[in-house]
């Protein structure tokens, strides 16, 4: 895995490496981020598309992404002002789960990394003079805070995004309205006004009410989509929404019998009668001046389209509901539903946004065979959707779990995919390499390759001695019983028999079936002896399975698994999608 790189400025060298959100730096010397990026963009040749990339956003984009090559970018970057994001998963079981991954810090404190933020945002030639004076005059308004150190986080990666986008390209930024109106001032800033086309307002959840808990004002039920294009000629394609059922009922009454077709009548008289052209005949007794030709009609009549409700009636014309557009899309979206807790997308993973939202999104704004890109990709939703509407598409985020999930999302969902991953180990050193780096992303990294979930946000609690679980089941003993299994990830150092015999005692703790002891180095006979002395589960069906494993990170990127009884997914299985050729643009 590479994670550093070097360059040279007045004589010294600044070196960083790319950890979790922030550019840590060796040096206290501001490094000149463009021109490392001018002599980047010199050796892009070409881009990879359909990739996951692992990593800070504002690197990647930096390294990886040239000038001018993304069609449509959506973010959705994490931020609330009172809480942490937190990937809630539930366990097969059905029943919460006590497991809750940190997957990314959802506030941003005011500190050091965000001083030396702002003092390269004034010193980058990326940066316009609207956006220096502006994040020059926050600091005195809002004073340097939570919310400040967010805006300073976001600026540098809102002007990536704008250099990243074609000039014929969209970007949405998706957000909660307390950052809104702040986002909004760097938006215009990095895009300018001239530039902004929309907040999209989306009800995210229906009417609900937190009177009893105290609350004393009004509920908060949507989020913020804040639309801009790079300039003033960009990709649309007109998006309809269905029609309001009262609409329907009102206007379409008639009912054709036999298809069940709904229609209205219009009209088939040409207004303006003889002065303006139109052709006087009888059609079905009444004589009119009548909008088409005699030819014309009769052949309408003959399709069925022309209709008399009673005899002496003017005769009308035959609207079907089926064959029209639909109302053109607004600024306001009441009609996608949130991700429901039994919705067969659903994964447990709480921003997940609805697959609809995306579409909606993607169709509007882009053509099949263009590049998305969404640098906060979360659990993937906006990759998923680009796929099934056949366009190509890049996702960045700062997670080894947040990765594993998307790569298990997209594996089930489009069986036989073709991607690439770019920020994981692709061989034992570059294991070695993350877990000096940041061992709890080493301990998820190791857990999600084993097909397991992992567990607690260690970085805030004592150690459990647990690192994650796997789930399995037994139908030949308990049918209906999900049962877990410990996994236990030793990042680096020496490993002894104390460790497995420490495991053994979590397993009878927590009543498991099994435990997994995964080590980056080789395990010491006596490490063999003592997980021998925790005996088998046996299985009616005639199999003994050892209760304690032990495997080696070179054997698990060789494909070795856990022998266990069988495997049930930690998360809920996506459906497999169908890919959607030409899509229509009707939301109907």
């Amino acid at each position: 895995m590479r994670s550093c790189v070097t360059a040279s400025e007045s004589g010294k060298i600044c070196e960083f490496v790319g950890l979790n959100k922030s550019i840590l730096f060796r040096s206290m010397q501001v490094y000149n981020h463009d021109k490392y990026r001018h002599n980047l963009r010199r050796e892009c040749t070409a881009m990879d598309t359909n990739i996951l990339y692992y990593g800070d956003n504002l690197k990647i984009l930096r390294e990886h992404i040239p000038d001018g090559s993304v069609d449509l970018i959506y973010l959705d970057p994490p931020f609330n002002s009172k809480a942490s994001y937190n990937v809630l998963f539930k366990e097969p079981t059905g029943k919460s789960s006590e497991a809750q991954i940190t997957a990314f810090e959802d506030t941003w404190h005011w500190g050091v990394e965000s001083e030396r933020t702002l003092l390269e945002i004034n010193n980058s030639k990326l940066m316009s003079p609207k956006t220096k004076d502006l994040m020059n005059i926050l600091p005195s308004f809002l004073g340097r805070n939570d919310m400040m150190a967010y805006l300073t986080m976001m600026c540098p990666r809102l002007a990536e995004l704008h250099r990243a986008l074609k000039k014929t390209g969209s970007i949405y930024l998706h957000c909660d309205p307390t950052a809104a109106p702040y986002l909004r001032l760097l938006m215009d800033a990095a895009f300018s006004p001239e530039n902004f086309r929309a907040e999209i307002i989306w009800k995210r959840s229906s009417a609900h009410s937190d009177i009893k808990q105290g609350s004393r004002q009004h509920g908060r039920i949507h989020d913020v989509l804040l639309f801009y294009t790079k300039g003033q000629e960009w990709v649309w394609n007109p998006v309809y929404a269905g029609y309001d059922p009262e609409y329907v009922e009102q206007f379409y009454r008639y009912v054709e019998p036999g298809t069940g077709r709904r229609y209205r009548l219009g009209d088939l008289t040409g207004p303006g009668g003889a002065a303006k052209g139109n052709p006087s005949y009888e059609v079905m007794g009444v004589s009119r001046y009548w909008r088409y030709s005699r030819e014309k009609m009769q052949e309408l009549i003959r399709q069925g389209r022309v209709v008399q409700t009673s005899p002496g009636t003017v005769p009308a014309y035959k609207r079907y509901l089926d064959e029209m557009s639909g109302v053109p899309l607004q600024d306001v979206w009441t009609d996608i539903k949130p991700i429901g807790a039994q919705a067969a997308e659903r994964l447990g993973y709480p921003t997940q946004k609805p697959e609809a939202l995306l579409e909606r999104i993607i169709l509007a704004s882009s053509n099949e065979n263009d590049i998305v890109l969404d640098p906060f990709c979360g659990c993937g939703t906006a990759l998923i959707a680009a796929q099934k509407l056949n366009r190509k598409w890049i996702g960045i985020d700062v997670t080894h779990l947040a990765i594993g999930v998307m790569k298990w999302r997209l594996d089930k969902m489009f069986p036989g995919i073709k991607y690439s991953v770019k920020g994981e180990p692709e061989d034992l050193e570059g294991a070695k390499e993350l877990a000096r780096q940041n061992k709890y992303e080493f301990q998820w990294w190791a857990v999600s390759k084993i097909g397991g979930q992992p567990y607690g946000d260690k970085k805030k609690g004592a150690d459990t001695g647990i690192d994650g679980y796997l789930y399995f089941t037994d139908y030949t003993t308990d049918k209906d019983k999900v049962k877990r299994v410990i996994i236990s990830v030793k990042a680096g150092g020496q490993v002894h028999s104390s460790m497995i015999r420490d495991l053994g005692h979590v397993i009878d703790r927590e009543k498991a079936d099994f435990g997994i002891f995964i080590t980056l180095e080789k395990p010491t006979e006596p490490m063999v002896k003592e997980s021998a002395t925790k005996g088998f589960y046996s299985s009616q069906s005639g199999h003994d399975y050892p209760r304690i494993q032990i495997l080696t990170v070179e054997d698990i990127m060789k494909g070795k698994k856990p022998n266990i009884p069988m495997w049930v997914a930690p998360i809920q299985a996506p459906p497999v999608a169908v890919k959607i050729e030409g899509k229509t643009k009707r939301m109907l």
